[in-house]
């Protein structure tokens, strides 16, 4: 049996528009199509389908995951399958969003906190050669969460000082090319990590006390200090993490210890024109 769409659009419960709509979007196209005057006809299996697209559309599902159930699924079980998914899907957003409810939690207090009142010492420091095990990635920097734990596990109890990051990248780049180092007492083999030894370099240095989220007030200062002083910064850049939230407890951000290494080069200044006479 053949309905007009009209007829089909009272059937199923869909609009004369949303018909029009699924079938320029391929997802509900109708069985017979009049060559003459471009007539939409349904069939009773087009029936099945729409009352499927209202069911999803029922449940908020997208235009996307509608286009793609519609191609893919043939029985109840295959539908069971494709709900379970979406409420995966779901549940793992809801944990997203719950995560993102903490950390403007956190911040909301202040942005700023008290650290604008920290006075940050800079000097020039010699950073000796280090034989450090090694795990460099491009990527975003929340990814670090999930390599930390690879590199303590390669390094086991052959540490030989704190955990540091160096950053390739002269500016804020994501994705970020970073290197999580940690030195080590004798060369390892482990295919996660590559050690090696890191060369000795001159840098500006600083440190910083508090959360990570106030670490751009060190930046701040050091980096108007070599703009001050005729500094040119080079990378990698170095964060090391004198005292740093633990593998489970994350602890108070407020004890973190952070030391700023910025290598650098002295910019040679050109001496000053004297003016015709």
């Amino acid at each position: 049996m053949m309905y007009k769409i009209s007829q089909f659009s009272k059937i199923s419960g869909l609009t004369v528009k949303a018909l029009r709509y699924y079938d320029k979007e391929g997802i509900l196209t109708p069985s017979f199509r009049d060559a003459e005057n471009q007539y939409r006809y349904y069939s009773d299996e087009d029936l099945k389908k729409a009352l499927l697209i209202k069911f999803l559309r029922s449940l908020e599902f997208s235009i996307m995951e509608i286009r793609e159930i519609t191609e893919a699924v043939d029985t109840e079980d295959d539908l069971t399958y494709v709900l379970k998914e979406k409420i995966q899907f779901i549940e793992t957003n809801i944990a997203k969003e719950k995560e993102l409810i903490k950390k403007i939690s956190r911040r909301m207090p202040s942005f700023e906190g008290k650290q604008k009142s920290q006075t940050y010492h800079i000097d020039i420091t010699d950073v000796e050669e280090v034989l450090a095990a090694s795990i460099r990635f491009t990527g975003r920097y929340r990814d670090l969460e999930q390599y930390v734990p690879l590199l303590y596990k390669a390094v086991k109890n052959n540490i030989a000082g704190r955990h540091f990051n160096c950053y390739y990248d002269e500016d804020c780049a994501e994705p970020a090319d970073i290197e999580l180092c940690l030195p080590v007492k004798c060369r390892i083999r482990d295919g996660a990590v590559t050690c090696r030894k890191l060369p000795a370099f001159k840098a500006l240095r600083t440190v910083h006390y508090g959360s990570y989220d106030t670490l751009y007030l060190a930046y701040q200062s050091i980096f108007a200090y070599a703009n001050a002083n005729g500094y040119k910064i080079l990378t990698p850049t170095r964060e090391v993490y004198q005292k740093s939230p633990g593998m489970i407890f994350k602890g108070n951000p407020a004890n973190y210890v952070t030391e700023i290494l910025l290598p650098f080069e002295t910019i040679q200044r050109r001496p000053a024109m004297k003016s015709p006479p």
